[in-house]
């Protein structure tokens, strides 16, 4: 499947890419990675990146990377996940270096759950976040999810569950 290209008043979602290396690998080998597996040595951010790109096809749908419109910088990467092991697909996010509290994560958040809703026709969504990760926590929060249990992951351990209104209650 080729990934669409959806845009946000300042956000443009797109397919991840080769382009999207250098930002994504300086967040894989930061702190702030801790929450999504990493730190990750370059060669690990690879693979990442390629994961990214190659869930599009095993899936027909995917994170996009998400670029600041205006300039192209890579900010997050955002949107539609189901790897094998979770119980059911999800909405994820992973804010790069330096772009956290600007509100990018949930403005990309919504416009990825809004075409979900609406191009592959989900009636539920859900997002895993660490009980210690707060500031996804109150992301979800405020894009009205609340906690529906817990899913312990192998690779992550205990994840709390925030389920999304469904396309109804928007």
């Amino acid at each position: 499947m080729t990934p669409p290209t959806l845009h946000t008043e300042r956000l443009t979602l797109t397919a991840p890419s080769a382009r999207h290396f250098a930002p994504l690998a300086e967040f894989y080998a930061s702190e702030r990675s801790s929450f999504v597996g990493g730190p990750l040595t370059a060669d690990r951010a690879w693979r990442a990146l390629a994961m990214e790109a190659g869930h599009w096809s095993l899936r027909g749908y995917g994170r996009f990377a998400v670029e600041l419109t205006e300039t192209g910088e890579l900010v997050g990467v955002v949107g539609p996940w189901f790897p094998e092991g979770n119980p059911e697909p999800e909405i994820g996010w992973d804010l790069m270096n330096g772009y956290e509290g600007k509100g990018y994560a949930a403005e990309a958040a919504i416009e990825a759950r809004r075409w979900v809703y609406e191009e592959l026709g989900w009636q539920t969504a859900m997002s895993l976040v660490d009980r210690d990760n707060i500031a996804s926590a109150k992301l979800s929060e405020s894009m009205g999810c609340k906690k529906d249990g817990q899913f312990h992951s192998p690779s992550f351990g205990a994840l709390d569950i925030w389920r999304h209104p469904g396309p109804e209650a928007l």
